[in-house]
């Protein structure tokens, strides 16, 4: 028996992108680990993808195409050939090509995360289709603008530098369940004497192992920035030399901040004043002492009214304590604007004749219901789902349903298993996993170019979604001869080869190596040199204000909150928040047994002060409702949610629900200040025990 190994790169939505050796034993994986070679990866995989293999073999698996035999919703199904499922999207959506091709809709995400299965040819197809655009803002728009504004772009600290850091904040993120080789630096940091701070409205299983754990409720971080930056400039903690030769607009911040005393930031946050200047202090005074500080800020930080002034606020405290100066030193919440992606190459968006509508798939279940009109344009008939599962994932997940249950909706979906979305599909294309085909990987977590090879042959009669959309392209008549490229065509344009970023890039080495990290400085700004208009961190950002913004740093209340809409909060007096689950990964991995069976089933946090009041014993059955929906899950009383806050780590799929509904039933279709992103931590509720 010969066994071969082969290089792959893991394709989820997660920062690390890890390097990964597939081992091979007659055409069968059999074994999956972490690259040790591989410098953020060292080996290691998370509980999720070393059961890579369990999810790819799982006897669910979707092998073929399948047309719907029931009424949408039921999950009933015939199989088919794939001449007879390409014809039949051929038929439906050739009409509406002629017609009225902004009536045909792509909606997809991070399912992949590779620039092959991604974005690549499925966007050349609808592209030349002349289909409606997808606003593709339901993670990370809203914190990438405001960053965007503040720092040039989505830079910054080296996740391999992270270990020599003196003091860390670890703010809106949990990554011990979704950032794991961040976790592994910060862990080596804390071993050589970093302080570890958690800024988090929930004690995660990271918040529980740093040394200090700061709650406040949702929606207020950017006040708490503002707050520590009143402390730094007011205490003197501040870089004047830094401030001076790298930073814009230094002065209107100063008068700005001065409003943002400790007192007024504790009561916005719901925190002790002491906390605002313990914070402060710690940030400021290891910074005066030259010590690297850095911050780990993630998404959960955005997902609310003001998400995206939120993580500017947050990024402008680098550069006031000169943190920049130091390689360890800084702020990261995405490396991917580092990487020279060739993303016009891959997506060709040249091939359209005209520029379309774009749809946001933020509101996805208001827009699905929308009738035709002047305003809005023809009248959504046909969707294309890949990548995604929107009845678990969109807000607002009533509004949602009721759109894909439309008979007359035309509804194709590519898919790996049977998700609460397939079970609305007319359609069923069966994609290939990360193991069955070739994908080209950069990353938001650290600095690699990631090549993905093929380990095994696809399963039954499962396909790549880049040919999937070829054979498409091919059924709707398009002649261009982007359309024939393979796959190996497409990775050798993935990146540009003439950045100097990415001087060594050559696909065919990728290929064989696995990974190959870009050419970064080590502190990205150091000496200046943002990419914001004025070469500086901008606290005060000109772009900001020609767009409609404040264009300094302030406090956006949330949409729903007991000081923005008091009438509100006296029928639904708990925030909620849904970060995700140790063993899942936005809605992937819900459906691998032997991980659903470590969840558990779907609960809810809640404070014990909370549940007393209402009469909840720990594991009683709890029905969690606002005006927009409800769902039961199982109570957990626990301090590890603050008082006035539930927490209902998601997300489940509804059809394995109880109650066969989610924590979205719940969410908003409400956008974000900036970004036009989803506000999911940005929901009021009341909860009450039920038999």
């Amino acid at each position: 028996m010969t066994a071969t190994q082969v290089r792959a790169a893991c394709p989820h939505d997660c920062p690390d992108t890890c390097a990964i050796l597939v081992t091979v034993e007659n055409g069968v994986a059999t074994e999956i680990k972490g690259d040790p070679d591989h410098p953020t990866t060292a080996g290691v995989l998370c509980t999720k993808v070393s059961r890579y293999a369990e999810r790819t073999y799982s006897p669910d698996r979707l092998l073929y195409p399948m047309r719907r035999v029931g009424r949408k919703g039921e999950g009933k199904f015939e199989r088919i050939s794939w001449d007879e499922a390409l014809d039949e999207i051929a038929a439906r959506l050739k009409p509406l090509a002629e017609t009225a091709p902004e009536a045909i809709l792509p909606y997809s995400y991070c399912g992949t995360m590779g620039l092959l299965q991604g974005e690549s040819m499925s966007s050349r197809f609808f592209n030349q289709l002349g289909a409606s655009l997808l606003d593709r803002t339901i993670c990370a728009m809203a914190g990438a603008t405001g960053y965007k504004y503040t720092v040039g772009g989505s830079i910054g600290t080296d996740l391999e530098e992270f270990q020599n850091a003196k003091l860390i904040l670890i703010w809106g993120g949990n990554p011990i369940a979704s950032n794991l080789h961040f976790w592994m630096r910060a862990q080596e940091a804390k071993r050589r004497g970093a302080t570890l701070v958690a800024i988090d409205p929930y004690r995660s299983l990271t918040a529980e192992k740093c040394h200090l754990h700061i709650a406040p409720m949702p929606g207020t971080d950017a006040a708490l920035a503002l707050g520590m930056m009143h402390v730094l400039i007011a205490e003197n903690l501040v870089d004047a030399d830094y401030i001076a030769q790298y930073t814009r607009g230094y002065e209107q911040l100063k008068e700005r901040v001065a409003e943002w005393t400790p007192a007024r930031t504790a009561a916005t946050c719901g925190i002790p004043e002491e906390q605002v200047l313990e914070l402060a202090r710690l940030y400021g005074k290891t910074a005066r002492d030259g010590e690297p500080v850095a911050i780990r800020v993630n998404y959960g930080v955005q997902r609310v009214r003001g998400g995206g002034m939120a993580v500017r606020n947050i990024a402008c405290l680098p550069a006031l304590v000169g943190a920049w100066r130091h390689a360890a030193g800084g702020i990261q919440l995405s490396t991917s604007g580092s990487f020279p992606t060739n993303k016009p190459a891959l997506q060709r968006p040249d091939l359209l004749k005209k520029l379309p509508r774009t749809i946001n798939m933020t509101t996805i279940g208001d827009d699905l219901l929308r009738p035709a009109s002047p305003s809005f344009g023809p009248r959504i008939d046909a969707v294309v789902v890949y990548n995604s599962n929107p009845l678990a994932v969109a807000p607002d997940s009533s509004r949602v349903q009721a759109g894909f249950a439309r008979e007359d909706l035309f509804t194709v979906v590519l898919e790996h298993f049977q998700t609460d979305t397939v079970d609305y599909a007319d359609i069923v294309l069966p994609a290939t996993t990360q193991l069955e085909h070739t994908d080209a990987h950069l990353a938001y977590g650290h600095l690699y170019m990631m090549a993905n090879n093929p380990a095994i042959a696809p399963l039954g009669e499962a396909k790549p979604n880049t040919e999937i959309f070829r054979l498409l392209a091919e059924r709707m008549g398009f002649t261009d001869p982007c359309f024939a490229e393979t796959d190996d065509e497409l990775a050798a344009q993935a990146f540009r080869k003439d950045d100097a970023r990415s001087i060594h890039f050559d696909w065919d080495s990728l290929k064989k190596k696995g990974w190959e990290k870009l050419n970064m400085p080590a502190a990205p700004f150091a000496y200046g040199k943002f990419p914001t208009p004025s070469g500086k961190c901008e606290f005060f950002s000109e772009a900001m204000q020609a767009d409609g913004l404040d264009p300094l740093p302030a406090y956006i209340e949330n949409y729903e909150s007991v000081a923005s809409t008091p009438d509100l909060a006296a029928k639904y007096p708990l925030a909620m928040i849904s970060p995700p689950a140790r063993n899942f990964l936005n809605s992937t991995f819900v459906n691998v047994q032997s991980l659903r069976a470590t969840e558990g089933e779907p609960h809810l946090d809640m404070h014990p002060d909370d549940a007393t009041t209402r009469g909840i014993n720990h594991g009683d059955m709890v029905r969690i409702f606002n005006d927009r929906g409800s769902f039961v899950c199982k109570a957990r009383v626990t301090e590890k949610a603050r008082k006035g806050l539930v927490v209902g780590l998601s997300i489940w799929w509804k059809k394995l629900a109880r109650d066969g509904k989610n924590a979205n039933e719940v969410t908003s279709q409400r956008l974000t200040d900036m970004g036009r992103a989803p506000t999911f931590y940005d929901t009021l509720v009341q909860v009450e025990r039920v038999s």
